[in-house]
């Protein structure tokens, strides 16, 4: 079994596979995003906007921005995430008000789920409540706090000609830039389509999933349809912002960066850190939640977004810059910690972390063993086996910059050599464990960056695991897996 903190919405193992979203850092004011004007208008009475987003925080200002359309001092489009709700509207400046807006009642806070927007916009519709329409996840969504319906005709400023359209912050300014994931991003000029021209329920699990090869679309003159395939920054078929749709409808890339692409998507959801954990630590995330940095008041851990108890997981943790005794390993979360002292890796009752001093610590005492000491620019791999006992205990490995430690060979599980045996899950206090760190000295900021298969920092040699998951810098040990949901359905954990 595993868990997933605090829900898991990809739809993982269930037929076709999107094999690429864009990681946009709108947590640091990056200014990251995608920007298209286009040349000539389409039909501003009567378009569809499709987009599949796991969101990694509150974006800069406390909005996610997806697509913006207009400049300072005229009427504008927005459909965006402020601060948890979706918030649709078209901005009149003339009347200084909205001449539609869609405010969601529900709010949007699970940070490790990938959700699927749909938004319509059909103002030649005779009915007023069908002139702007939401589904999420496949269903319409009903229940608003604010519903202004735009009158009949109305022209938006989404899909204007000689407007400025981006994706990932607003277009008059370098603000509400989206802090999280965007996948299989689409636009339809001229029609108003259901969620099922881009989703279907699975038949087994009923799960809201993408739909194979959206290119049989109608897209229209200004339609596209983003896969970020490429890795340029061209505005081109090359570039990330690349329109397959055969409209060639590129967009313009800012501030984007190879690395900014990944395989973490709608249908295979790769774990990060959880944010959601962060109540004594209080650090900050960045990097699409790969990245954090300690604080200098705290000395509490950090923990991933999933949580396993069986199978057999291999990870990576760069220790970028900062702090002078950071700790990397794995831990249950304790019921009663506190910021203080003795709430570290090394001091939980089932923890296990691997000091940059060179020593490996569980509850509060060193386990003994050969390690070598690590610093700022190195890797530390976790191989961690929870389908193989010994003595009663399972086992736990750690590598430095791919060398594993203390004479460990994690391939051979009938091996007692360099093992550091822990607690079966089953007899922990929560009955899982997360990967984490911290840093042991209270008044030194550390940044950790991790990489569960799709690191946020550039990768020299790269390396997958055996079903072609992740990318790593070292070589996968034989038989371990990256820690995604397309590998958790095939393990069944």
């Amino acid at each position: 079994m595993s868990i997933i903190i605090p829900a898991n919405s990809a739809a993982a193992g269930l037929g076709y596979q999107v094999t690429n979203s864009l990681r946009f850092n709108g947590a640091t004011n990056s200014d990251e995003c995608l920007i298209k004007t286009f040349g000539s208008g389409g039909d501003r009475k009567k378009w569809t906007y499709s987009v599949w987003f796991k969101m990694s925080g509150r974006g800069q200002g406390n909005n996610n921005a997806l697509l913006i359309a207009g400049v300072s001092g005229q009427s504008e489009g927005n459909i965006k995430i402020a601060p948890d709700k979706i918030d649709w509207s078209e901005y009149n400046v003339s009347t200084g008000g909205n001449t539609g807006r869609l405010t969601t009642s529900q709010e949007l806070r699970d940070y490790s789920a990938w959700y699927h927007l749909v938004c319509v916009w059909d103002t030649a519709n005779s009915t007023a409540g069908d002139r702007m329409i939401m589904y999420l996840n496949g269903s319409r969504i009903t229940s608003y706090g604010t519903n202004t319906n735009p009158p009949i005709n109305t022209d938006s400023q989404i899909n204007n000609n000689n407007i400025v359209h981006n994706i990932g912050r607003q277009s008059w300014n370098n603000s509400g830039e989206f802090n999280g994931y965007m996948s299989e991003i689409c636009f339809i000029d001229g029609q108003a389509l259901a969620p099922t021209s881009f989703g279907e329920f699975d038949g087994d699990s009923g799960i809201w999933k993408p739909k194979d090869d959206l290119t049989d679309l109608t897209f229209g003159d200004t339609g596209f349809y983003l896969e970020f395939k490429q890795s340029g920054t061209g505005t081109n078929s090359s570039g990330m912002g690349a329109d397959t749709s055969g409209e060639d409808n590129h967009w313009a890339v800012n501030n984007l960066t190879a690395v900014s692409q990944t395989t973490d998507t709608c249908t295979n959801n790769f774990a990060t850190m959880n944010p959601l954990d962060n109540f004594y630590q209080a650090a900050a995330f960045s990097d699409g939640n790969l990245t954090i940095t300690t604080t200098n008041t705290a000395q509490s851990y950090n923990t991933s977004s999933i949580m396993v108890s069986s199978g057999k997981w291999y990870v990576e943790c760069k220790v970028v810059s900062g702090g002078s005794e950071p700790e990397i390993g794995v831990a249950n979360k304790m019921v009663g910690e506190t910021n203080g002292n003795n709430a570290q890796l090394s001091y939980n009752a089932n923890g296990y972390a691997y000091r940059a001093n060179g020593q490996v610590w569980y509850n509060g005492s060193s386990v003994g063993g050969t390690w070598a000491s690590y610093a700022n620019g190195d890797i530390i791999g976790i191989a961690i086996n929870l389908d193989t006992l010994q003595s009663g205990l399972n086992k736990l490995y750690f590598s430095k910059n791919g060398a594993f430690q203390n004479g460990a060979d994690p391939t051979d599980f009938s091996s007692v050599t360099g093992v550091v045996g822990i607690v079966q899950p089953a007899n922990t206090l929560i009955g899982a464990y997360a990967f984490g760190a911290n840093e042991n000295f209270n008044d030194n900021n550390k940044v950790f960056s991790w990489n569960f298969g799709n690191a946020p920092y550039s990768i020299s040699s790269g390396n997958t695991d055996a079903n072609d998951h992740g990318n790593f810098e070292y070589a996968v040990p034989s038989g371990f897996l990256a820690l995604c949901t397309a590998n958790l359905s095939e393990v069944g954990s």
